[in-house]
């Protein structure tokens, strides 16, 4: 790694916290409890809890990991380290593809509830615009973040006021919760891609100060605060829309307010949503655009696209290519459906990160081995009990990707 042109390390705590926290409260705290709360039902709590361990098993991971190669990649680095060249790129491809299928749903979210009808072009606007941000340096990136991530914090805390100042129907009132038990994994398993931000931390390891301490603390304080704000929502939904109210709405907190003595104040939380999907998508493409990077470093994509460059030093190419592809999924594609096909890969992803963090010689207090084993073993039982054609499109992009990579470097030799 070494031989390459590296990043600058201008991030503190705070501000690595802060990106992790803004992917976090991104697009799914607005979107993601209708669909769990379907499959859940009125255990959707558990459901965050679950999720919540699962995030934890997999966050002190990367936090050792990271804390151990301070490099800009996350997974695929760690994987390649630790494991070797083939689960650190299947790490890899599945952060990329899903992530950057994420990006696009991300950004139509953003258009959706800004233009309507004009979602589409708004959105393409949206991820021009932040992509300029990122090609501006990470600096920007983090204080950009610092700003949406506040006006997503108060728009939360307003929705919480509301539903808790009522009225609150009785618990008979609409359609009764279709979900169940059965439901609690799989929903589990969509929750987890809103908790899943804390990636971005590690993957911005390169361009954090002090990485060794930073890094851990960074990622454990983010995952902290989200877990809190997850559960707080989903026990306050749960009582302020009661029965199947919750899993039949597309944009339950929004509607919390509307059902509310503040419905006045919808439109606050419309400007939220957009703040926190425009937050979540810089954080996703800052990501992914490193990832991208890391991996053309090693060859495992196209070597040009490790090129940092400007004033900023920035992996310019990388940034830009991962723009444009995020565009052509908006200008071709039906986006809004891959939010399972993105738990999936990022599962898999974090399977790689746990297995990795086993293997390690000096395991830190807050990453016992058994604690390894464990996030293993979850991430591979949330990801296949994702709904079937999340698992299936997600398994034949990874299988796609290994082919690929197996002809090239047939062709290399």
């Amino acid at each position: 790694m070494s031989t390459h042109p590296q990043l600058q390390r201008r991030l503190g705590t705070f501000d690595a916290a802060s990106i992790g926290l803004g992917s976090m409260l991104g697009a799914g705290v607005f979107a993601v409890f209708a669909p769990a709360a379907a499959l859940a039902g009125n255990l959707l709590v558990v459901s965050v809890v679950f999720a919540g361990a699962v995030a934890y098993c997999n966050a002190v991971a990367s936090a050792a990991l990271a804390a151990k190669f301070p490099t800009s990649g996350g997974t695929y680095v760690y994987g390649r380290e630790q494991l070797g060249e083939w689960p650190g790129f299947l790490a890899g491809w599945g952060f990329v593809t899903g992530k950057t299928a994420s990006c696009a749903a991300m950004a139509l979210t953003f258009g959706s509830y800004v233009a309507g009808p004009f979602a589409v072009p708004v959105a393409v606007a949206a991820v021009v615009a932040l992509t300029a941000v990122n090609l501006l340096g990470i600096t920007r990136t983090a204080l950009l973040t610092r700003i949406l991530l506040c006006v997503v914090l108060a728009t939360l805390v307003f929705v919480a006021v509301a539903a808790v100042a009522g009225p609150h129907p009785s618990a008979d009132a609409g359609p009764a919760a279709a979900g169940g038990p059965g439901g609690v994994l799989p929903a589990a398993g969509l929750l987890f891609f809103a908790f899943a931000g804390y990636a971005r931390i590690a993957t911005l390891g390169e361009e954090v100060k002090d990485p060794a301490r930073a890094i851990p603390r960074a990622i454990l304080a983010a995952l902290a605060s989200a877990f809190i704000i997850y559960l707080a929502l989903a026990v306050l939904l749960l009582h302020h829309l009661p029965g199947g109210q919750l899993a039949a709405s597309k944009t339950p907190l929004l509607e919390a307010v509307l059902r509310s003595q503040v419905a006045a104040g919808a439109p606050m939380v419309q400007a939220g949503a957009a703040a926190a999907c425009l937050g979540a998508l810089l954080a996703l493409i800052t990501g992914v655009g490193r990832t991208t990077m890391a991996m053309a470093r090693e060859g495992d994509l196209p070597r040009p696209l490790a090129r940092i460059g400007g004033k900023h030093t920035v992996p310019y190419i990388a940034e830009l290519v991962v723009a444009a592809v995020v565009i052509l999924l908006l200008l071709t594609t039906d986006v809004m459906t891959v939010v399972g096909f993105s738990s999936f890969g990022v599962l898999v992803y974090y399977a790689v990160a746990n297995a990795s963090a086993y293997t390690l010689d000096v395991h830190p207090g807050y990453a016992p081995k058994w604690l390894n084993a464990v996030g293993f073993l979850a991430c591979l039982v949330l990801a296949f009990t994702l709904p079937p054609g999340s698992v299936l499109t997600m398994t034949a992009v990874l299988a796609a990707g290994v082919a690929g990579r197996w002809l090239v470097l047939r062709f290399r030799h």
